[in-house]
């Protein structure tokens, strides 16, 4: 029962994944100057995302989305995603991505020194 139970929380995560990663590939078209993709999950599984450019300026908009609903949640429209309820933040690099100095000076520009992850 309890491998059952994984197995389903992993396709859960999985699921999760492709949606988000889709949202990241139709930002990265609409953005012609984006080198990759700010990804913010917030405590409340909305998520903040936009494009930034090579110099680490922003090169979409913000968008905030929530999976499978209409809208953001309730704090979100309050807060706009408060940094306080940040979970992960990284950046998403379209192929070929900068190299790893410039990966870096964009990261720190634009996540700050607490840069969780970048993929």
């Amino acid at each position: 029962m309890a491998k059952k139970n994984k197995k389903k929380k992993n396709d859960k995560e999985l699921e999760l994944e492709m949606r988000e990663r889709a949202m990241v590939e139709g930002i990265l078209e609409g953005s012609p100057d984006g080198v990759g993709v700010v990804v913010i999950r917030l405590d409340c599984g909305c998520r903040k995302m936009a494009a930034v450019s090579i110099d680490g300026e922003p090169a979409s908009k913000i968008i905030m989305y929530r999976d499978q609903a209409e809208s953001i949640c309730d704090k979100c429209k309050d807060d706009q995603g408060a940094f306080i309820r940040v979970v992960t933040q990284f950046i998403h690099w379209q192929d070929p991505p900068p190299d790893q100095t410039q990966q870096e000076k964009i990261s720190l520009k634009v996540l700050g020194a607490a840069v969780a992850t970048t993929h």
